[in-house]
């Protein structure tokens, strides 16, 4: 794609890169044509079909969901209306069995997160070349050099969008922290905890030891949140690539990868929802 008859390496390059636009030195605000000018555009960039997929099934996200609430009766259900409420309820409890504080926020947060994530990841089953092959048209339309036309379609392969959602989570995990157990508790926790003792003397000198220890964990946290969701569509988005490049041998391959990353999709949603429940109750319990 990155040419009449691209080379592997050109290939796979290609589909891995994303759609940037940002300040460039030279070209001021514009559109990549290269990995090497994104990288040149500097951490403000901006990824537009990582935005313009996230957001979009964000949206869609919320309308089949308020869609199914406007709908729902007491008579008969429609099909829609049993799938939410099996979401709903499914969530609900994985909460009740999981968070041990009181919020009103949790469900629907947890709600939130397994659903769009999960659409975010059902992108991986789409085609890899369908999108990227219309973007590039729709990119000539407009004088564009398809060659130079990048475009990702699954926005949960940029580390970037896992990493957003993961800061989001801990800005709650800290918000939740003081709110339980105050700005002094909070402090506390990380200073005198894991190793603690009577002897007030010995108890400052751990304070930094504490405090390394525990930052260290709490820091880990959306870290590996973000790098367990990213590393794994992304794995699961290149196997889909280098398939893709077997000619004759896709379709017998495709189909059965297909049906396993079915489970991905699902499981890494779930595990996404989960452990931000796990880490938002752990945030409101107290240490002994």
């Amino acid at each position: 794609m990155a040419g009449n008859n691209p080379t592997t390496t050109e290939y796979i390059q290609h589909h891995l890169q994303n759609l940037t636009f940002g300040l460039h030195p030279e070209h001021g605000w514009s559109i990549a044509h290269s990995a090497d000018e994104a990288a040149e555009m500097g951490f403000w960039a901006i990824h537009l079909d990582t935005m313009g997929w996230s957001i979009g099934l964000g949206v869609l996200f919320l309308w089949v969901f308020r869609k199914a609430a406007k709908a729902a009766t007491t008579g008969v259900p429609t099909g829609l209306q049993n799938f939410v409420e099996m979401m709903v309820e499914f969530v609900d409890n994985s909460v009740k069995e999981t968070f041990h504080g009181r919020s009103k926020l949790i469900a629907p947060l947890s709600l939130t997160i397994f659903c769009w994530i999960f659409l975010m990841n059902l992108m991986d089953l789409v085609p890899v070349d369908v999108l990227p092959m219309l973007a590039q048209k729709i990119g000539a339309m407009f004088g564009a050099d398809p060659a130079h036309v990048y475009f990702k379609v699954v926005p949960t392969t940029d580390v970037n969008a896992t990493l957003g959602m993961s800061l989001s989570v801990f800005a709650l995990i800290i918000f939740y922290a003081i709110r339980s157990k105050g700005f002094s508790g909070f402090i506390a926790e990380l200073t005198l905890h894991p190793f603690s003792t009577p002897n007030k003397f010995a108890q400052a000198l751990l304070i930094p030891v504490n405090f390394l220890l525990e930052t260290v964990t709490l820091l880990a946290r959306p870290i590996s949140l973000a790098l367990r969701l990213f590393g794994n569509l992304y794995a699961g988005e290149l196997i889909f690539i280098l398939i893709a490049l077997l000619g004759l041998w896709q379709l017998p391959l495709h189909f059965p990868w297909a049906v396993f990353h079915i489970l991905i999709i699902v499981l890494q949603a779930f595990i996404f929802m989960m452990l931000t429940i796990v880490y938002l109750s752990m945030a409101t319990e107290e240490q002994h």
